[in-house]
């Protein structure tokens, strides 16, 4: 039997208040992961109670800015095992979804925990930022752009920025000692369309870890030479 104690007690620190059938959508959603990853490498960390409270608080952490309204367009970028997209849209039902992730085996696994979990309006993409970031069905079509990933933030930039609508936001979640990183992403922002707005810091429940959730606001229109081809924005960051 799983126990849920420390996602819902963590989940309190977080001053979210989870129903039982949220708490079941993230039992089985961590069953689901526990079973594929002996089949394909979904993620590292195969304790439960450190799945709880590094993937599933560890995304609820986002939930901290009051950004996600009803029925808002979020991307989440490089989103692996769907962090954190998925916990985020077991909480916040009403926004609208799009998981993007460049291996199909992990998409697969996305599609099964969404059928699964019975979600609605989630849907996934197999392929690279820097493709969709120039197809006009995804370019400038969201209102928030969220990332987990693990590139510096002038990269990420690149691979989000170009996703967000003039008005809506990337949220990067970060570790605690960003400064310097920032500092060397301010080029970067300001061509892509963005302007830093706030850096706000999220202990997650239960660890020592602490978050730097890296907001930015689309104020102009990303220059169409970007995103560069796939692996130009990791070779040579802007």
């Amino acid at each position: 039997m799983i126990n849920v104690n420390t996602l819902i007690d963590g989940s309190k620190e977080l001053d979210i208040q989870l129903t039982e059938e949220q708490v079941s959508k993230f039992t089985l959603y961590k069953e689901l992961l526990l079973e594929w990853n002996q089949k394909i490498n979904i993620t590292a960390i195969d304790d439960e109670e450190e799945i709880d409270i590094k993937h599933f608080l560890d995304s609820l952490t986002i939930l901290k800015i009051d950004l996600f309204k009803k029925g808002v367009k979020v991307i989440d970028i490089g989103t692996g095992g769907g962090f954190p997209g998925l916990p985020l849209k077991i909480v916040e039902e009403s926004i609208d979804l799009v998981l993007l992730d460049s291996l199909k085996k992990r998409i697969n696994f996305l599609d099964e925990v969404i059928k699964e979990l019975k979600l609605d309006n989630v849907n996934t993409i197999h392929g690279r930022a820097e493709d969709y970031g120039q197809d006009k069905k995804y370019r400038e079509k969201f209102d928030i752009a969220i990332s987990r990933a693990v590139a510096s933030l002038d990269v990420l930039c690149e691979y989000t920025l170009p996703f967000v609508k003039v008005g809506g936001y990337f949220v990067s979640m970060k570790g605690k000692n960003i400064d310097e990183e920032l500092e060397e992403a301010k080029k970067a922002i300001r061509v892509l369309g963005g302007e830093f707005v706030d850096k706000v810091l999220v202990p997650v429940p239960n660890s020592d870890i602490v978050h730097s959730l890296i907001i930015l606001k689309k104020v102009s229109e990303t220059p169409t030479k970007y995103p560069r081809q796939a692996g130009k924005p990791k070779k040579n960051p802007l």
